[in-house]
Order: C-alpha cells, then sequence, then structure tokens
C-alpha cells in the first residue's frame, strides 16, 4: 500500500503531462505562449459606433446626425483629443459637413452597401429618398455594422408601416431619435432585433388616452359630475 501511494504522488496530473509532452516535442510549436500573447492583445471594449447618419438622398442634406466618442478614455488624454482610439474623428460642426458631402458622394456612385472611406468602415441602405448610414473604425466589425443598419431599417420599417421616407422622418423625429437611442448608446450597440427596438419605441395606442376635450370643467360640469357621483354611490347602497 505504500508503495502505490508513492506511485500516485509522483506522477504528475495529466493536464501537465500532455503540455509538457507537447512543448518537449523538437518538432512541436510553442503553443502556449503563444495562446497567451493573443488574450493579451484582445480589445476588451464595446465601442464599435463612430456616427449614426440620416440624409436626404436628393439634396444631400442632413436629417439626422449623432457622432460618438469612446465613453472611457486612455488615461492622459486630452479633453478634446482625437488620437486615441474610439475618439471622435470629425468633432465640430465643419469637420462632419465635409465628412458627409464627401460620404454621400460616394456612396452615389458605389454599387456596395460596406465601403471603406477616410480611413472608417461605412455600411449603408436607402429607403426611397432617405440614406441610413453607420460608421466604423477600419478595423471593425464590417458584419456587426451591417446587422445595425438593417435593423435600423426595419424598426423603423415596421414603425412607419413602410413608408420610411424624408418626409415621415421628419414628422417623426422623436420616433427616430429614440429608435436610434434604443439601438445604440454612446458608440455600443444594445439590441439587433428591429420588432425588439419597435416594441420599445412605439407610441401607446391613442384610445387608452383620456380624451380631455370631452371633460367639462366648468363649475356647473363639476356639479353635475358630483350628483352624478351620489346617485351612484345611493344605488349601490341601496342594492347591498
Amino acid at each position: 500500500m505504500e508503495l502505490g501511494r508513492n506511485n500516485i504522488s509522483a506522477s504528475p496530473p495529466p493536464a501537465r503531462l500532455a503540455v509538457e509532452s507537447i512543448n518537449n516535442h523538437k518538432d512541436s510549436p510553442q503553443l502556449l505562449p503563444t495562446t497567451t500573447r493573443i488574450t493579451m492583445t484582445g480589445s476588451l471594449s464595446l465601442f464599435s459606433v463612430n456616427a449614426v447618419l440620416v440624409m436626404s438622398a436628393d439634396d444631400g442634406s442632413r436629417i439626422y446626425a449623432k457622432y460618438f466618442s469612446a465613453p472611457h478614455p486612455p488615461a492622459g488624454a486630452a479633453p478634446n483629443s482625437t488620437d486615441y482610439p474610439g475618439a471622435n474623428p470629425y468633432p465640430t460642426v465643419k469637420e462632419q459637413r465635409a465628412f458627409e458631402k464627401g460620404l454621400l458622394e460616394k456612396t452615389n456612385k458605389s454599387a456596395s452597401d460596406v465601403i471603406l472611406y477616410d480611413n472608417r468602415i461605412v455600411v449603408f441602405k436607402m429607403e426611397s429618398d432617405v440614406m441610413i448610414y453607420v460608421v466604423g473604425s477600419a478595423d471593425e466589425n464590417e458584419v456587426l455594422l451591417y446587422n445595425v443598419v438593417l435593423s435600423l431599417r426595419d424598426a423603423l420599417g415596421i414603425l412607419f408601416k413602410g413608408a420610411t421616407d424624408k418626409r415621415t422622418i421628419v414628422e417623426n423625429y422623436d420616433l427616430v431619435s429614440l429608435t436610434i437611442d434604443e439601438t445604440i448608446d454612446d458608440g455600443i450597440i444594445l439590441e439587433t432585433d428591429p420588432v425588439m427596438i419597435a416594441s420599445r419605441v412605439s407610441r401607446a395606442p391613442a384610445a387608452d388616452a383620456p380624451n380631455m376635450k370631452n371633460i367639462d370643467l366648468t363649475e356647473q360640469g363639476l356639479m353635475n359630475a358630483w350628483e352624478f357621483g351620489k346617485r351612484r354611490l345611493a344605488e349601490g347602497l341601496r342594492q347591498m
């Protein structure tokens, strides 16, 4: 029994044996250090979107624009710095207008919904007479950004019953703003299901809201309401 215990205690764990046998082989790659380096260099930020734009396809005018900066800039960065990853590359309205003008000109000539412009990945969809853009950094996942622009388009289509045009967007600007806020917050993607987004944005049915126009708030109207309440209370007491 003593011999058995010595044999067990002297044996290294199976996992350690497997790693040592791989690393000690002269032709095997050093897998463990490589895996450690990949883990240390991976990005932990959820920040993905630099801007969301809704523009008129006819005259190139801006209908809606929102630019984002990473919510947590690195320590030591200046307040208005644009040199760190995730910073807003177009902090002034003049720079934003120039970017939007050039972007519209390029997308009008593009046959693809995904382009690289000004070292930014831009995905877009055209609906009637408007263009919906989602802008990300050059190393961002274009499939993720494309899902965002599709969810925005489909959510607006649900809210406006397929009539996503410039006039409808201007008349329902509050719904457009809420739709984008429910999808993206500070450049972080929150939701890509258009049905869920539309359900959170939808207004309450008009039939559920009280119609104040039919309520008589004059002195006589209040007296009539008081008399009506007394009669109903008396009828209820008699039935008890």
